[in-house]
């Protein structure tokens, strides 16, 4: 176990992490990038250490001016308080913005970021128009909204708020929505959701917005001066110095506002780096096997939209395992939200053992759901994620960890784990809710191989040792040869074939299916009578397969099956051939024949190392092996394509 998790924890490029950081800033230092960065630097820094430099030649009395105490209160109150306005509605605001679409969530975009185009006089004049002591508003409270805290809480609400709600927008709008289905799946509610995984996993964008937001409400003049010149905040007090001192008696309230603003960056660095602490370390409990259930059988029938796709799919198991084959955008993953409930069913239903899931709630399916890329939270460890679901069971987590290999990473974070682990640790989580049923969407996609069939033969005995009834989701057929008694082929959201594993392999329904099935050997030829085709001018015998003489039809056979002798042909249905291309696969090998006639064949027999390119050889292709199918009697437009490239 330890020997598989090493190799499974290698680094991709195998370079020390600070040898790359290194090789990275030389290659930068060959850029003008650095010294474009250093000219912005130096013209941010420059006018502070002239400032610094002049403040340390300032006299006494330069540095005596009474009032400031009380104006630097007024600013870093009044900022703090309309921080937390802001957080309080901006936060939730940002979050629906990244979730709405269509046309009025543009307008509203847009709306709430008006003040940060608008001059702060303007936003200030706005805001009179409002709440001025002569509106409706301003006469209700007796005109004295803009007399106190309050006016200059107003103003900076009003021209600080954008900054907070564009950073969490974009920082919510940066978050996998897989994550927020996963978690749904795993028994959270929706303000569990967004508490539990929206938050934060936005959290970093949203600190920058709050610091943002305290900083630009700190610093607010324009809006403040018109709509609540008393009493001074630190800029409007700065400014009435210089307009009747001139510049000397500024330099103690510019000191206060840098040391201020330099201490609330302090802090908020300080405050990133405790939420990024490493969590205390995980101790699981004894082990303790899954409680051992009934299997149920699973029953849908599908009618769904998503844009202008339309999926019709409809099944009733007869085995535990089902496999879901097909291309990509045929509707393989939507089909599994929709078991799920994780999208809108228009009509039909959903039953596992006689429930019926349809009108429930993705979180009260108790289903279990692992998507393409695992999709872990990452500010949680290892062990965390296990037990992220709302009903898991640390003892049955604690035994998924150590059967599924994890024990010794319950700390590790997403980021720190190998892809394959991190499929492991999707998997772990998903069963340690001892769900019924298990989704399983291209659970393999992107591994290396050997990772990758470890853990489908992993997947397998899982299968084999608990009653879960699995829905795995492909476009591999071994994948579903492997993990299913029963396969469902779909392409452009309907059905081409279902029913056994077996049956389907064995006889695909027509040359889209075989195509799916990764049958390579797919031509086109024409029945010269009963029990004979031509294809490219070769006769070959089909058996009687019930066409007339002059059909057209498509016609297939494994590679398996087509008998391949190295002594030249001439005996009865057996054809001469030419091997053009030998693959060395180990144990077998994978020939490219050309008949006489022309017609291509690809091969796979035993590797004994005497097939070799350019050799004669002798071919049978076995007439109980040949499957064919008449062309007119495909009508589908898939089926039509797929003729038309074999």
């Amino acid at each position: 176990m330890a020997a598989a998790r090493s190799a499974d924890s290698t680094v991709d490029d195998g370079a020390p992490m600070g040898v790359t950081r290194e090789r990275v800033a030389a290659g930068m230092f060959g850029t003008p990038l650095p010294w474009l960065a250093a000219v912005l630097v130096a013209y941010l820094l420059v006018p502070i250490g002239a400032f610094l430099v002049r403040l340390a030649r300032a006299s006494s009395d330069q540095l005596t001016v009474p009032g400031i105490g009380a104006a630097l209160v007024v600013s870093v109150v009044t900022a703090s308080i309309a921080t937390v306005v802001i957080g309080v509605a901006g936060i939730p605001l940002g979050y629906l913005l990244s979730r709405a679409h269509g046309r009025a969530a543009e307008l509203l975009g847009v709306a709430v970021q008006l003040p940060l185009a608008l001059p702060p006089l303007v936003s200030g004049l706005l805001l009179v128009y409002v709440i001025g002591p002569y509106t409706v508003l301003g006469q209700l409270f007796d005109g004295q909204l803009t007399d106190d805290l309050t006016g200059v809480v107003l103003a900076q609400v009003f021209v600080a708020a954008p900054f907070l709600i564009v950073a969490a927008r974009s920082a919510f709008a940066a978050l996998d929505p897989e994550l927020a289905d996963v978690a749904a799946t795993l028994g959270h509610s929706r303000w569990s959701r967004f508490a539990r995984v929206a938050l934060p996993g936005a959290w970093a964008g949203i600190r920058a917005g709050i610091l943002l937001a305290w900083l630009r409400a700190f610093g607010e003049f324009g809006a403040t001066v018109v709509l609540a010149y008393h009493p001074y905040s630190l800029p409007v007090f700065t400014y009435v110095e210089f307009g009747s001192s001139g510049v000397d008696t500024t330099m103690i309230p510019v000191a206060a506002a840098l040391v201020a603003a330099a201490l609330v960056l302090a802090l908020s660095g300080v405050a990133g780096r405790r939420h990024r602490r490493r969590p205390a370390r995980a101790i699981p409990p004894t082990p303790r096997e899954p409680t051992a259930q009934p299997p149920v059988p699973l029953s849908f029938d599908l009618d769904a939209r998503s844009g202008g796709f339309h999926l019709r799919l409809g099944h009733t198991a007869r085995g535990r395992h089902l496999a879901i084959l097909g291309p990509s955008g045929a509707g393989k993953s939507l089909t599994l939200k929709l078991l799920a409930g994780l999208a809108p069913l228009r009509e039909g239903q959903v039953q596992l053992g006689g429930r019926d899931l349809t009108t429930l709630a993705p979180e009260s399916r108790g289903v279990g759901y692992v998507p393409q890329d695992s999709c872990l939270l990452p500010h949680l460890p290892v062990w965390r994620q296990i037990t992220f679901g709302v009903d898991s069971d640390p003892a049955v987590a604690a035994h998924w960890l150590g059967r599924l290999r994890l024990d010794g990473l319950e700390d590790r974070l997403p980021h720190q784990l190998s892809g394959g682990q991190r499929r492991r640790v999707a998997l772990a989580r998903a069963l340690a809710r001892q769900p019924r049923l298990l989704l399983l969407d291209e659970p393999f996609t992107g591994l290396d191989t050997p990772v990758r069939d470890e853990l489908r033969r992993e997947l397998r005995r899982v299968q084999r040792d608990t009653a879960v009834t699995t829905v795995l989701v492909t476009h591999d057929p071994e994948e579903a040869a492997l993990l299913a008694d029963e396969v469902l082929l779909i392409t452009d959201g309907g059905l081409l074939q279902g029913g056994s594993q077996h049956e389907v392999f064995a006889r695909p329904a027509g040359p889209a299916a075989a195509r799916l099935l990764g049958i390579r050997n797919l031509h086109r030829g024409r029945m010269r009578d009963a029990e004979t085709l031509d294809a490219c001018g070769t006769a070959i015998t089909a058996g009687p397969v019930g066409l007339s003489a002059g059909a057209d039809v498509v016609w297939c056979i494994r590679p398996e099956h087509v008998e391949l002798d190295p002594v030249p042909a001439g005996t009865c249905g057996e054809h001469q051939a030419t091997i053009v291309d030998t693959v060395h696969l180990g144990a077998v090998a994978e020939l490219l024949v050309v008949l006489d006639g022309g017609c291509e064949l690809t091969v796979v027999t035993s590797d004994d190392g005497v097939q070799q390119s350019g050799t004669r050889c002798r071919v049978s292709l076995p007439p109980e092996r040949l499957i064919v199918w008449p062309v007119p009697a495909l009508p589908e437009s898939q089926e039509r394509a797929a003729v038309a490239r074999a």
